[in-house]
């Protein structure tokens, strides 16, 4: 359906269908497997911490951010693009923005006018464990007696 080898997107549950004579006005925030067919003005975001994915078909269109762990494009999206896991653009694919990304696999044809941060899944989990401890306190080591 998409390419790719072990594909975990050909198998993935929808637990909500935008269709695609359906236009969301405002954010979606979701659970689990997302399949857009129509178009979303606004961002889309699931937990980092959930397998939550998103599928976006060749006639979708996203008009705002993404923040998904795992995602697969195929239609446009006017924003950046968040995935904490993995990141699949089929051939139909354009992204206007920047795609931040731990996995990558794009096919030929895909485009992406912006730039391809890679950041890997640990990094995320450091930055919030620091912001989470306050002011950081100079290392300093006790003199002997």
């Amino acid at each position: 359906m998409w390419g790719g080898s072990g594909n975990k997107f050909k198998s993935a549950k929808v637990d909500t269908l935008i269709g695609n004579s359906a236009e969301v006005q405002g954010d979606v925030v979701y659970k689990g497997g997302l399949h857009v067919d129509g178009k979303v003005k606004g961002n889309v975001m699931a937990d980092d911490e959930s397998d939550s994915m998103l599928i976006l078909s060749e006639r979708g269109v996203i008009e705002g951010e993404i923040r998904v762990p795992n995602v697969l494009l195929n239609g446009e999206v006017n924003g950046d693009v968040h995935a904490c896991e993995r990141v699949e653009l089929a051939r139909h694919a354009k992204v206007n923005g920047n795609v931040y990304y731990n996995l990558l696999e794009m096919a030929m044809g895909a485009e992406i006018n912006g730039n391809m941060v890679h950041r890997k899944p640990q990094e995320k989990r450091l930055l919030e464990h620091k912001n989470d401890e306050g002011p950081t306190r100079p290392n300093v080591t006790p003199e002997p007696l």
